[in-house]
């Protein structure tokens, strides 16, 4: 399907690996010049590389730890023009609110929740003033499942969730749609991370993380081009009437019974 993209340019933070590469990679496949954000400025040049080799479109990388306000605020100056910002870059430590300490509950607010917050509120001040854009906010189900052994990302996820939800709802009357998407468990190297710390708090031994999957709908976690496909679709024309809504990817399981 011709998304009609072709030709646009978009910023994809937390693009070396996971689900904001595998949005890189469907971006470009739709001729879409991309912008890819992340810490490793090797993986992010090894994925470039790839991507240039693989398509037609430019893409410029920016080795940048969005924790920092100072780096954020660089970002969008290094990339001004961009019609389409995908926010992905996060990563909210698992745990009880006895087993996450506020430093690491700060760490992990720092990269995802005000960084989204502050990229959106950057970014929207150029989109406005040129009347278009889309910013996608991805965001994760754990935000509409609540789970105290995930407290942080579920208070967390629940206000970028009411974030979107409001700047979304009024950015169309000055051209701009703001949307969310909420993976649930996806296939990266953070479901292993989150699955060990769960089977060391059920089972008493990490290594049982895989066993998790059977409870998982279709016995499997999504894939991470399951997810990319629907940031990518959203961020096209043929979805120009989606704003201040979030479209939950979990194969069901928020409403699971």
């Amino acid at each position: 399907m011709d998304l009609k993209l072709s030709g646009r340019s978009a910023l994809v933070t937390g693009s070396s690996k996971g689900i904001g590469l595998a949005v890189a990679q469907w971006l470009a496949r739709e001729g879409v010049h991309v912008a890819l954000v992340a810490r490793s400025a090797d993986r992010l040049e090894q994925e470039a590389a790839a991507l240039r080799k693989a398509t037609n479109v430019t893409v410029r990388t920016l080795a940048a730890d969005l924790a920092d306000a100072a780096a954020r605020q660089r970002v969008a100056e290094t990339f001004p023009d961009v019609d389409i910002l995908i926010n992905n870059a996060g990563a909210i430590p698992g745990g009880t609110i006895d087993e996450v300490d506020e430093a690491a509950w700060r760490v992990g607010w720092e990269l995802k929740v005000f960084g989204y917050i502050s990229l959106t509120r950057l970014f929207l001040q150029k989109m406005k003033a040129r009347r278009r854009g889309v910013i996608v906010n991805v965001i994760g189900a754990g935000g509409e499942r609540l789970d105290y052994g995930y407290i942080a990302g579920a208070a967390g996820n629940a206000g970028l969730m009411g974030f979107t939800r409001a700047i979304g709802g009024n950015s169309p009357n000055f051209g701009v749609r703001v949307i969310g998407v909420n993976p649930g468990p996806v296939l990266t190297d953070r479901i292993e991370v989150l699955g060990r710390k769960r089977a060391a708090r059920l089972h008493g031994d990490e290594n049982r993380w895989r066993e998790g999957f059977a409870e998982l709908p279709f016995g499997r976690p999504a894939s991470t081009d399951e997810i990319a496909a629907m940031v990518v679709f959203l961020a096209s024309d043929l979805s120009a009437y989606t704003s201040g809504t979030i479209v939950t990817i979990d194969g069901g399981l928020t409403n699971r019974s």
